[in-house]
């Protein structure tokens, strides 16, 4: 049977570091919500905004698969397996951690902020070798249609991680009504709106709103308002 879960806009727990604004689905860090550890495979789903010069210092990871989405300005990326890396809008890093990496991100821009997604996925494979991997999509089509931008699969389209899942991009027109079919149907799928408003079944969404669907192959939506939509297929065990 269809099971849903709801995470609305302004029920993410709100971390205001001064030169750092996190909007976080799930449990992160100092904050704890046993009703939000995760969705899957998906550990964790933050909307950050770092301010103009400001950034992580350098920090580790390991047995984890990062990945990072910019919204707005340029992200500087540096890490201890000797990469350095501008990531912008239109683009898609990836990170797996495994055996163990050290990183920095940094706002580029001293004067304007960079806005991202950062989100975590367990693997399915533990301490494999670290690599890096970073594409660009901003010439790619998403106008009312679904653009790959991740798999488990080094030949399909988009970035690869070590995990059964699969990321979606699209943008949609008020009105459009589409479709969703799942890659594997025992995952699950989490939407997460990026832009504007949609209706899946009765449930309607606005900006920044997270939906999860369980034991279900497909879901059909409604475009209520011009809409940038982010569609993660995950394991829901693995």
């Amino acid at each position: 049977m269809e099971q849903t879960i709801l995470h609305k806009a302004d029920t993410r727990h709100s971390a205001d570091h001064g030169w750092l604004q996190s909007a976080q689905t799930f449990s992160f860090h100092g904050h704890y919500d046993p009703e939000r550890l995760q969705f899957g495979a998906l550990r964790v789903l933050n909307d950050d905004t770092v301010n103009g010069g400001k950034g992580f210092g350098e920090h580790p990871h390991d047995n984890m698969e990062i990945i990072s989405i910019p919204l707005e300005g340029t992200l500087e990326h540096q890490d201890s397996m000797g990469n350095l890396a501008l990531i912008r809008p239109g683009e898609i890093q990836v990170m797996s951690a495994g055996t163990g990496i050290y990183h920095t991100e940094y706002n580029k821009d001293a004067d304007e902020p960079v806005s991202f997604l950062q989100i975590w996925l367990y693997p399915n494979q533990l301490n494999v070798t670290p690599r890096y991997d970073q594409q660009d999509f901003s010439k790619k089509d998403k106008h009312n249609k679904w653009l790959q931008i991740l798999s488990p699969d080094a030949g399909d389209e988009g970035v690869w991680i070590y995990q059964n899942a699969w990321f979606h991009l699209g943008d949609f027109d008020k009105g459009f009504e589409g479709e969703y079919h799942l890659k594997n149907k025992d995952n699950g799928i989490y939407i997460f709106v990026i832009e504007g408003d949609l209706q899946i079944g009765e449930q309607v969404l606005g900006k920044r709103d997270g939906f999860g669907i369980m034991n279900a192959e497909t879901f059909v939506f409604s475009v209520l308002n011009e809409a940038k939509l982010l569609v993660m297929e995950v394991p829901q065990k693995w």
